[in-house]
């Protein structure tokens, strides 16, 4: 649970405005589920694992990339078995009542292995987001607008860590005081572990008192929200937002001219068509690396981060 809490390094997109930061993930994650073809599917999810080792979030990537890989796999064996429209027969198989007749085709194994890459990168623009994203920067952004609502998400979101923390916490006490919990039968483990669903309850009752004692103190609701914090617009904001546009608009030119798209069924068409696939593959990338350039110079280079 630590390793999927955000943790402040001071990365360079970590000082990005939490807007920026949204639009600039928001791109990514649409431009996975946009294409269709294999290179920019493939692209996307190179400048992802990019962004995310500039941002210092591999420990939490290597957990999203364990669930993320078994259900790829996953994909990549069902979807052989239920789409049998393909010209390249790999392996004629029997007959089963329920499916059919078995015919793995090229066809199905390579859509499987595509709509694999295009989860592996959704799932790394996730892990970006709970890297670099500040959940009580997100909420202070929203709460502008609905403040109420922002409330309810960072209480609720901020209950899975700690009861997690407090359920951790209530086992090595159990355990110093001589519990076992692997010991014993079903029915005495079941009663073991039911003291620490008691105490788990009792300790979130009690935070849930004191997060109504806070809020009673600090008069909320009973006029209008000030704030206490607000964050700069820099130069670093505007050059990543407008790579972000940028690349968004590009990709859309590129989708509406059909360089995005791929023919996986009945027959998969060329890799590459024309230099022109590769070109407009080649400008939208650049414009979303803009970025991860940018967090290597402020790295690596004092010169540029007093600039931007």
């Amino acid at each position: 649970m630590e390793r999927l809490s955000y943790e402040e390094k001071g990365v360079f997109l970590q000082t990005l405005h939490t807007g920026v930061v949204l639009v600039y993930l928001g791109v990514l994650c649409v431009l996975a589920l946009l294409f269709s073809h294999p290179l920019y599917l493939t692209g996307i999810f190179i400048l992802g694992a990019l962004a995310v080792i500039v941002s210092e979030a591999v420990e939490k990537w290597e957990m999203y990339l364990r669930m993320g890989i078994w259900m790829a796999l996953l994909i990549m064996i069902i979807n052989p078995l239920v789409f049998r429209t393909g010209k390249t027969v790999l392996w004629h198989g029997p007959t089963v009542p329920v499916l059919g007749k078995l015919d793995i085709c090229l066809e199905a194994i390579c859509y499987g292995a595509a709509m694999g890459i295009r989860l592996l990168a959704v799932l790394t623009v996730f892990c970006l987001y709970n890297a670099v994203v500040h959940p009580d920067k997100i909420l202070s952004l929203f709460a502008r607008y609905a403040y109420k609502s922002a409330l309810v998400v960072s209480l609720a979101t901020r209950m899975l860590p700690a009861v997690a923390r407090d359920l951790a916490n209530a086992r090595e006490v159990q355990q110093l005081r001589g519990v076992d919990y692997g010991s014993g039968s079903l029915r005495e483990r079941v009663r073991k572990h039911s003291w620490l669903l008691n105490i788990v309850l009792s300790s979130s009752l009690e935070r849930a008192l004191q997060v109504a004692e806070a809020m009673q103190a600090r008069a909320f609701g009973t006029g209008p929200r000030s704030c206490y914090r607000r964050e700069l617009r820099r130069p670093r904001d505007l050059l990543c937002f407008t790579a972000g546009i940028l690349a968004l608009l590009f990709s859309l030119l590129a989708k509406f001219k059909g360089y995005g798209d791929y023919t996986y069924y009945p027959q998969m068409g060329k890799l590459v068509e024309s230099s022109s696939s590769v070109i407009w593959l080649g400008i939208i990338l650049i414009s979303l690396s803009l970025p991860v350039v940018l967090s290597w110079g402020w790295k690596h280079c004092p010169y540029l981060r007093s600039k931007i």
